[in-house]
């Protein structure tokens, strides 16, 4: 469930930067009151803004709706929180074959060099 809530979410926030990055700005208005060709388009002179902009509006939504969702699933979800305690836990917790033996011979005092 929470695989599926992920690429929604990953689709529902590609949607908003494209429907962001076609918008115009303020600043385009003056182009098109003074005969900038829009009003020839699809959804007319101001439509096409609103349009976007309620689309925008209705994915944001929608985006904090799944992310609340996200959240409360990752909050029912056992185990540790972070990635940092599953490195512990898994530290912890050494495999049988892995357990270093105590009687390992270390290197006797005059086979080091002595420091300079």
């Amino acid at each position: 469930m929470s695989t599926i809530l992920l690429v929604v979410h990953v689709m529902l926030s590609l949607g908003i930067i494209g429907l962001v990055l076609l918008q115009r700005g303020k600043g385009a208005d003056a182009g098109a009151a003074l005969g900038g060709g829009s009003s020839a388009s699809m959804f007319g002179a101001r439509g096409a803004s609103n349009f976007l902009s309620r689309t925008t509006g209705i994915l944001a939504a929608l985006f904090i709706i799944n992310s609340l969702a996200l959240a409360y699933l990752a909050s029912k979800q056992s185990g540790p929180g972070s990635v940092t305690e599953t490195f512990i836990t898994e530290q912890q917790q050494p495999a049988t074959g892995d357990i270093p033996d105590a009687s390992v011979p270390t290197a006797p005092a005059s086979d080091v060099p002595p420091a300079q």
